[in-house]
Parts: structure tokens; C-alpha cells; sequence
């Protein structure tokens, strides 16, 4: 506790207690939380590696949890980072408690999935009665080149 030197006349005490509160520990604490979050924050995406294809369209807004699902080279099917079976891909999408119908589902599907492959998923979650959107890598379209660098030099 803290004290300060009061001016008063009493002869049983010299110093008065501090009714004021101690911040220091609680400013400690809310750094080390700060930290932790940022450090973890970046941890959270999902670091499934897909090598997607690039697309020139214009980019849409995602929402703030996407879920997405995950299609690899050797046909594995993951829901985030989380392997599933292709049988068992609507039962545990349904239930994922933050998962329901009227948000969409993310499909991100590896360059050398092959076609039915890729179409065969989109129907099982069609049929499951999911929202679809795709997803691929940021493309320059094609009536935006970056402009050619020139060899002329400058004064």
C-alpha cells in the first residue's frame, strides 16, 4: 500500500493510507496480452497449402470467418485445416456450430485437381444445400499491364 505524509495534528500516526489503485500490474498484464495476440494472430489462417490459379476478376469481399474447403493434389478434402472423408464432407460442415446454409462455403481446390474431381465436391455440397463461392489467386487483368520499364536513363 501506498502512504503519503498527511498534514495533521494526530501523534498516533505519521502517514495516511492511499486509497489510490495500482495500474502498473494492470498495464503489465495487457501488454503481455498484446503480444500473445499478435503473435498469434497471424498462426490463425489456414496454412493448408494449395497451389490455386489466378484469376483477373474483381475481387469480392470476404466475410469475417470464411469457411473454407480445401481440395489437395492427391484428392484429400480438408474444412480448414481438418481432413475429412468425401462421404463425410455435408455431416461434418453441419456440424461445425459456426457453419450455417445462408453464409457461403470457400472451395479452394489445388491446379492439378482434375475437373470431375473438382466438380464432383461442388456437387456434394450443392446437394447438401450449401452456398458455393470459388476461390483463386489475384490475377493483373488483361487491359491493365503494368506499364513496360523503359532504359532511358534520367538526368
Amino acid at each position: 500500500m501506498g502512504a503519503s505524509i498527511a498534514d495533521s495534528d494526530d501523534d498516533d500516526s505519521d502517514f495516511a493510507e492511499s486509497h489510490e489503485i495500482n495500474v502498473t500490474p494492470f498495464i503489465d498484464v495487457m501488454l503481455v496480452l498484446l503480444i500473445i495476440f499478435m503473435v498469434a494472430a497471424p498462426l490463425s489462417t489456414v496454412d493448408l497449402p494449395v497451389d490455386l490459379p489466378t484469376s483477373t476478376a474483381i475481387p469480392q469481399k470476404k466475410p469475417d470467418k470464411p469457411t473454407y474447403v480445401s481440395i489437395k493434389p492427391d484428392l484429400a478434402i480438408a474444412i480448414g485445416e481438418n481432413f475429412v472423408k468425401r462421404v463425410d464432407l455435408v455431416s461434418s460442415l453441419e456440424a461445425m456450430p459456426e457453419v450455417n446454409k445462408d453464409q457461403p462455403i470457400f472451395i479452394r481446390a489445388d491446379r492439378a485437381v482434375p475437373y470431375g474431381e473438382f466438380m464432383n465436391v461442388l456437387d456434394i455440397l450443392h446437394k447438401g444445400g450449401f452456398k458455393i463461392k470459388l476461390t483463386a489467386l489475384e490475377g493483373v487483368p488483361d487491359g491493365a499491364l503494368p506499364p513496360a520499364p523503359t532504359d532511358t536513363p534520367k538526368p
